[in-house]
């Protein structure tokens, strides 16, 4: 799988580096080293007013927010893994 996530100024501004962190903190929790690419992308054209745009698998998810994170990375991420 592979999860890219926007580190333009934007999403920057969001919190995408805090989104970063937590992805890399999440995949070594959840032994998800082999399994995930973690990348850093810029800009999709798809800015929200609130949250980092990321895209799964092609898949692109806007308005991430740090709040809403474990349950994004559970339902987007852990669900299309261990299936």
């Amino acid at each position: 799988m592979i999860v890219q996530i926007c580190v333009g100024s934007s999403c920057h501004l969001k919190g995408s580096q805090e989104i970063v962190e937590l992805f890399q903190k999440y995949i070594e929790e959840y032994g998800l080293e082999n399994d995930i690419t973690l990348a850093g992308c810029f800009c999709m054209d798809k800015c929200n007013r609130i949250g980092v745009t990321i895209t799964v698998d092609g898949t692109i998810y806007t308005g991430v927010t740090v709040a809403g994170f474990d349950e994004f990375f559970k339902d987007k991420v852990l669900s299309v893994v261990n299936s």
